[in-house]
């Protein structure tokens, strides 16, 4: 068992490495590709200590708290998440049930 936890855990981290080497060289192709640096070229995301940016739309603080105060007042009825808990309830309930029976 620990055997297969190592190698999964190499393998996992080798898969991590492999999709974060391939997103910097897709980078350096992109900028290649352009002959020239962008200044309106951005990151993805990025970060500073006063304010983040995804994708180039800056999101301020307030914004944030607006959006979550209009959540909050509508509160709306999502039948797909209601289903989709009742379904994992029910499958987890009965694998519960199979696995009792296997083990008894």
């Amino acid at each position: 068992m620990k055997m297969f936890m190592l190698k999964s855990f190499i393998i996992t981290a080798l898969m991590f490495i492999a999709v974060f080497t391939g997103m910097e060289l897709a980078n350096n192709g992109i900028h290649k590709m352009k002959g020239y640096d962008d200044p309106n070229f951005q990151n993805v995301v990025s970060i500073n200590e006063r304010d983040a940016t995804i994708l180039g739309n800056k999101i301020a603080s307030h914004d944030l708290e607006a959006k979550k105060k209009k959540l909050e007042e509508i509160s709306a009825y999502n039948f797909f998440s209601n289903m989709g808990k009742r379904l994992s309830d029910s499958l987890t309930d009965a694998s519960e049930k199979l696995i009792k029976k296997i083990v008894d």
